[in-house]
């Protein structure tokens, strides 16, 4: 059960500074009338389990005191202790994969350090094991959709496309910073059988086959340099599967990666 507390002036001493001594104690500065403390504040609830850290809520209309000593002018405004002392904090609310971010830097969450042991596994040659231990995750940890995608690329890389496919659409349009990702693996999904199945009947089958190779490999300038040449040759390939592998390529590397920029406009050459 995750320790959650509601902190005031007066008990600030015993629950933050020193309980931060035995683990880290994430101080949460709200107040009632704040739309994006209400936003946030699900969020740090739902973590305190997984990244096993001490939940501190200050509502600084009722400890001014308090929030005055911190600095504190923008709310939400959330500061990690450790032992007795600030060691980070950020103001706003964060949407989840950016919270993680921040927690991670300090504090290994319980399923990273369970995804450690399945690489771990992985890398032993015990991939049923690591398998089995994914499968347990998900089952515990239902609603965190960065351990889907990781899960998702295990399976996919095992060649499980159906079980990848399954746990993918768990992710809905709704989950903002997961949504992308989760549609980039679906179709790495198809790469990923595309490079173990396709039969290599024409030219544009052979380069579409080395393109998905590639992909699933990670060599996404190769698989790029590929994608193109079929959109080249011919646009309607597979419904457009050049042009697609391309958008997948560039949802993964994200927008401001060089390889997204310069293949982006080589693309729209290509196309128009």
């Amino acid at each position: 059960m995750a320790n959650i507390y509601d902190v005031t002036d007066e008990n600030f001493e015993e629950i933050v500074i020193e309980k931060s001594y035995e683990k880290p104690v994430l101080v949460d500065f709200w107040a009632q009338w704040c739309g994006p403390c209400k936003a946030l504040k699900p969020l740090l609830e739902k973590l305190a389990s997984e990244y096993d850290y001490i939940l501190a809520k200050i509502n600084v209309d009722e400890n001014p005191h308090i929030a005055q000593e911190f600095g504190v002018q923008g709310i939400p405004d959330v500061k990690l202790f450790k032992d007795g002392k600030v060691i980070d904090q950020f103001v706003g609310a964060y949407p989840e994969p950016k919270l993680r971010d921040f927690l991670e830097k300090h504090i290994k969450s319980k399923v990273q350090q369970k995804l450690d042991e399945a690489k771990i596994l992985i890398l032993d040659g015990k991939v049923k094991e690591a398998e089995e231990l994914f499968k347990q995750l998900l089952k515990d940890y239902p609603e965190n959709k960065a351990l889907v995608i990781e899960a998702a690329k295990f399976f996919i890389n095992e060649g499980k496309i159906d079980e990848a496919l399954k746990i993918l659409d768990t992710i809905k349009e709704y989950h903002k910073e997961y949504y992308i990702q989760a549609q980039a693996l679906k179709e790495i999904a198809k790469l990923k059988e595309a490079c173990d199945n396709l039969k290599e009947e024409t030219q544009l089958d052979k380069l579409y086959k080395k393109a998905a190779c590639e992909t699933v490999n990670g060599n996404y300038e190769e698989a790029l340099k590929h994608f193109l040449q079929i959109v080249q040759l011919d646009k309607n390939y597979k419904d457009e599967a050049g042009r697609k592998g391309m958008i997948t390529i560039f949802n993964i590397l994200g927008e401001r990666h060089p390889l997204t920029k310069e293949y982006r406009k080589k693309l729209a050459m290509a196309l128009y």
